[in-house]
C-alpha cells in the first residue's frame, strides 16, 4: 500500500526528516482512477497553469480577481519567497492572516515555491503562535498587518524572525518582480502543508500532507457527492488555516475553474446577506452558524444557494431540519479530520439520511473498531476508523502511535453503523472539547488557567450545549485568600482570553472545594462531566 517515497526536489530535508517512521503509516489506498497522479506534481502548478484566465477566481471585500490576475499575483509572491527572501526548496512559511484574496495568494505562491505553508488562525495568540512556529522550525512568515502585535510577540526560530514580511510589505515588493513564475518540480509525495490541531495534552501536532494529497481532496468529496461545477460559486466561514476552508473555500473552487468569496469576519446575519450579495451557489461552516442563519434566513434572497456544507462539529438533527424548512436545502453533513485533510465521510441528495453523517466518500473505507481493535458489526457503537488515499502524518511526534492502528486512521470519534453501511455520530472518544466547530483540549486551557494567581487546581470539560454543541467549563479550586465570586469569574475569563485565542475562554466556570481524584491523583474528569 505504501510505496517508496520518491526523490524530492528539497534542499532542505526538515520534512522528510521528521515524517513519522513507515511502519507507523496508516495504509493509503488510490484505488480510484482520478487519483493516478504523476510521480512529479506540483498542486498550484495543476490548479493554476490551465486555469480559466478570464473567469472570475477570488472576491474580496476590496474587490475581485479574475483567474489571470490570481495567477500573476500568486507568481510575484514567489518570486519574493525565492529572490528577496532567499528562501530555498523545503524551507516553511508560517502565513497569518484573515479569509481574504491576499491570504489565499499567499498560499498558493508557497507551495507552487516549492516551499510549505504553515497556516495559522487569526484568533492564535503570540503563546500559540511561538509553539507553532518553534515545533516546524520556520523560516519565514507572511502576516497581515492587523496582526502582527501576537506575531511579534511570539517566541519563535531566529531565523524566521530576521525574514518576516507584513502583506504591506509584501504587496510593495510584488510590482518589481514577473509575473511569470515556473512552479518547482516537486515530487508529489513532497510536504507542501503542514497543519495544525491541538492534541488533548494542548501540545500542538503538526499534521503533515502532500502535493499530492491537495489533489486528492480536490478529487473527492467535491467530485462525488458536492458535484461541483464551474459556474459555482463558493462561501463561508471556516479560516484558511482550517483544512476545513482551505479545501471548501479556496482548492476546491480552483480544481474546477469556480469563483470563491473570502470574506473576514461574517456573522450569520452578513454571511447571509454575502450570499445574496454575490449570489453564492454553495456554502460551508458550522452547525453553530446554520443554527443561528436558519431564524434569520427568511429576510433574505437565498434563491442562488444550491448545496449548503456542515462539518466541524456533530449536526443534530434539529438544526438540519430547521434549516430545510427555513431555505427547503437539505445539508450535507460531513465529518473529516487535520490528520485526513478534509471530509471522508457524507452523503448528498436523496442518499442523506436523518441522524447520518453519511456513508464513506468514494476513495475511503471505513468500520467500527472495538477497543481491542477488532471490527464490530451494525448497531455497536466503537471508535471509528478510516483509511484512503490521505491518513496521518504527524510532524515528529509520538501521538502517531495512537492516531494510526493497524493500518487505519483513528479519528477518535465514537460512532455506529448501521446494516445499509450509515454512519452515526455518537460522542468522542477523548476530551478534547468541540465548541462552534473549534477544536479545544481542555488541558491546554487548564495550563493558562493555572497561571492566574487565585488558580489552586482547575479541571476543564466540554459541558453540552444546544447553542454550541458544547462549551467549555472550568471548574476552578481557588488559593487561600481568594473568594469565589462574579467579579473573579469575569477576570479569569478575561485572562483566558489575553492568553489564547477568546474561542477557547470558559464560558462556565464553577468554584469547588477539592476537585475528585483517583488514588493516584490522576483527575477524573468523568466526574465533573457527572455533576
Amino acid at each position: 500500500m505504501n510505496q517508496a517515497l520518491t526523490t524530492s526536489a528539497y534542499t532542505d530535508h526538515f520534512a522528510r526528516t521528521h515524517l513519522p517512521p513507515r511502519e507507523l503509516w496508516p495504509d493509503l489506498r488510490f484505488d480510484l482512477p482520478e487519483l493516478q497522479y504523476p510521480p512529479r506534481l506540483n498542486c498550484v502548478a495543476t490548479l493554476l497553469d490551465e486555469c480559466p484566465l478570464e473567469r472570475v477566481a477570488v472576491r474580496g471585500a476590496l474587490g475581485e480577481w479574475t483567474y489571470a490576475q490570481l495567477l500573476q499575483q500568486v507568481n510575484r509572491i514567489a518570486h519574493v519567497l525565492r529572490g528577496p527572501m532567499k528562501l530555498e526548496p523545503g524551507n516553511r512559511v508560517l502565513l497569518r492572516g484573515a479569509n481574504s484574496p491576499m491570504m489565499a495568494a499567499c498560499i498558493l505562491a508557497v507551495m507552487k515555491a516549492g516551499l510549505i505553508a504553515v497556516p495559522t488562525m487569526p484568533l492564535l495568540r503570540a503563546r500559540e503562535l511561538g509553539a507553532i512556529a518553534n515545533k516546524a522550525q520556520v523560516n519565514a512568515v507572511l502576516c497581515a498587518d492587523n496582526l502582527r502585535d501576537d506575531m511579534a510577540a511570539a517566541e519563535q526560530p531566529a531565523a524566521a524572525r530576521a525574514n518576516t514580511l507584513w502583506f504591506s510589505e509584501l504587496e510593495a515588493l510584488l510590482p518589481a518582480q514577473s509575473a511569470e513564475f515556473d512552479a518547482l518540480d516537486t515530487a508529489a509525495d513532497d510536504v507542501c502543508l503542514i497543519s495544525f490541531t491541538s492534541g488533548t495534552t494542548g501540545i500542538p501536532k503538526g499534521t503533515m500532507h502532500f502535493h499530492r494529497d491537495v489533489m486528492v481532496i480536490c478529487d473527492c468529496f467535491p467530485r462525488s457527492v458536492l458535484h461541483t461545477q464551474r459556474n459555482d460559486i463558493f462561501i463561508g466561514t471556516p479560516p484558511l488555516a482550517f483544512t476545513f476552508g482551505l479545501g471548501g473555500l479556496l482548492l476546491f473552487p480552483l480544481r474546477v475553474g469556480a469563483a470563491t468569496v473570502l470574506l473576514e469576519k461574517l456573522t450569520p446575519e452578513t454571511l447571509l446577506k454575502a450570499i445574496e450579495t454575490h449570489h453564492a451557489t454553495i456554502c460551508f461552516t458550522a452547525p453553530t452558524s446554520y443554527r443561528q442563519m436558519a431564524a434569520l434566513a427568511p429576510q433574505f434572497d437565498l434563491s442562488s444557494l444550491k448545496k449548503t456544507v456542515s462539518a466541524g462539529e456533530a449536526l443534530p438533527p434539529a438544526t438540519r431540519e430547521s434549516w430545510r424548512q427555513a431555505t427547503g436545502l437539505q445539508m450535507i453533513d460531513g465529518i473529516g479530520a487535520t490528520e485526513l485533510l478534509h471530509i471522508f465521510i457524507s452523503a448528498s441528495g436523496d442518499q442523506v439520511r436523518a441522524g447520518a453523517t453519511g456513508k464513506p466518500v468514494p476513495g475511503y473505507q471505513a468500520c467500527i473498531l472495538d477497543f481491542q481493535g477488532k471490527p464490530v458489526g451494525p448497531g455497536v457503537i466503537g471508535r471509528l476508523a478510516v483509511k484512503g488515499p490521505t491518513g496521518c502524518r504527524y510532524l515528529a511526534d509520538e501521538r502517531q502511535r495512537d492516531y494510526v492502528l493497524n493500518g487505519w486512521n483513528l479519528t477518535g470519534d465514537a460512532y455506529e453503523m448501521d446494516a445499509d453501511g450509515y454512519f452515526y455520530y455518537r460522542s468522542r472518544t477523548d476530551d478534547m472539547i468541540i465548541s462552534a466547530g473549534y477544536n479545544i483540549a481542555g488541558p491546554e486551557v487548564e495550563d493558562v488557567l493555572l497561571r492566574h494567581p487565585a488558580v489552586a487546581e482547575c479541571g476543564v470539560i466540554g459541558k453540552p450545549d444546544e447553542e454550541r454543541g458544547q462549551i467549555v467549563e472550568a471548574h476552578v479550586v481557588l488559593r487561600a485568600g481568594h473568594m469565589a465570586s462574579p467579579e473573579l469569574t469575569a477576570q479569569l475569563q478575561s485572562f483566558v482570553k489575553e492568553q489564547m485565542a477568546p474561542y477557547k475562554y470558559p464560558r462556565s466556570i464553577k468554584f469547588l472545594n477539592a476537585l475528585p481524584r483517583t488514588e493516584t491523583g490522576k483527575l477524573q474528569r468523568f466526574k465533573l462531566r457527572s455533576e
